[in-house]
């Protein structure tokens, strides 16, 4: 039996945050530069009381009224997040409770960033080839906003909230929907992403929660999310393309055969420095972060859902999926539409 991807849906909180808004925030940053560098015009951001469990639920709840499969059908849920809602228990099991899955199912979190949606592809697979599962709820949520230093522009310019749920189902078919798969790990990078205090190595403290600016004018303190892009950059200029190589030679496949790739939508100065690089053209190069922003491990699935709404989706259509970020951690997939 063969994975498929069979459907998707995406949900985003309903409070959004301009690119106007932040240059009224942010006065030395204007409309024009925020969107230069980014390519984002709003951000979704969750509700105080909104945690990355609520999304997901939502986002689950969309699929299941597209008529795409009911909760009862459901026999694993995967769930990716780096914002989960409790150190335990596992989110994964709050989702199955909420939306009425069998408690036959399993169900667990997994904590990977931009590059998540690749590993639950994989993990899905794995699953279904196997014969543990057959119709499998692959979620991606997260609420990134609650790591965020109200004053560090650096963050807030780029990463909204979202969920995502998309349905994989076993198929009886000669040949694989997904796969090839290629992997990447590089913990060095850790420091240039990441929450430094609130684990169990740094727990949270009077002293953490003390801000600071630093020499570009953002502040933040331990308790807050911290990126240093040009690092990030650098990793991302130089994983990505290697990957992209890799895992078109196991596939024994030519950039040509590709009817469309589809990146972590990270901000489109870096998503363009990769297009142009890779010499991909404008029209096979999808790009979906306009209206909601980098959603870390949901951007992928956003960006298929709004590929195939555009009509560049059919059966057969053969997609080159990369996911790259925190971590460092980085993975791609090739994704063949059924």
């Amino acid at each position: 039996m063969q994975a498929s991807v069979s459907a998707i849906e995406y949900y985003l909180p309903e409070r959004a945050i301009s690119t106007e808004d932040l240059s009224a925030e942010f006065p030395e940053w204007s409309v024009a530069k925020i969107d230069e560098k980014t390519g984002i015009r709003d951000r979704h951001i969750a509700a105080p009381d909104e945690c990355s469990s609520d999304l997901a639920v939502a986002a689950a709840r969309k699929l299941f009224a597209s008529g795409a499969c009911r909760p009862e059908d459901i026999d694993f849920l995967l769930l990716c997040t780096q914002s989960p809602d409790y150190f335990l228990p596992t989110t994964a099991c709050l989702v199955q409770d909420r939306l009425g899955i069998p408690t036959a199912a399993g169900a667990f979190d997994f904590n990977l960033g931009c590059s998540g949606f690749i590993y639950g592809l994989g993990i899905a697979q794995g699953l279904i080839a196997s014969a543990q599962a057959s119709k499998v709820l692959l979620l991606t949520a997260e609420t990134y906003s609650k790591f965020m230093n109200p004053r560090d522009r650096s963050v807030r310019t780029i990463f909204g909230d979202a969920a995502a749920a998309t349905l994989l189902e076993a198929q009886d078919a000669p040949a694989p929907f997904i796969g090839p798969f290629v992997y990447g790990t590089d913990g060095s990078g850790a420091p240039n992403l990441i929450v430094p205090a609130g684990g169990m190595r740094r727990p949270r403290a009077p002293e953490t929660a003390i801000p600071a600016e630093d020499d570009n004018g953002n502040v933040r303190s331990p308790d807050d999310l911290f990126m240093n892009g040009a690092e990030i950059f650098n990793f991302t200029i130089e994983a990505v393309p290697k990957s992209v190589a890799a895992l078109l030679k196991k596939a024994s496949l030519t950039p040509a055969d590709i009817d469309l790739f589809v990146f972590h939508q990270a901000n489109r100065y870096m998503l363009e420095h990769l297009r142009k690089r890779l010499k991909i053209p404008p029209e096979k190069f999808q790009l979906s972060m306009a209206h909601c922003g980098n959603t870390v491990s949901s951007t992928i699935p956003i960006a298929l859902k709004h590929a195939a709404e555009e009509g560049k989706l059919s059966p057969g259509t053969t997609m080159l999926l990369v996911g790259f970020g925190v971590g460092y951690s980085w993975g791609a997939a090739i994704l063949r539409w059924k």
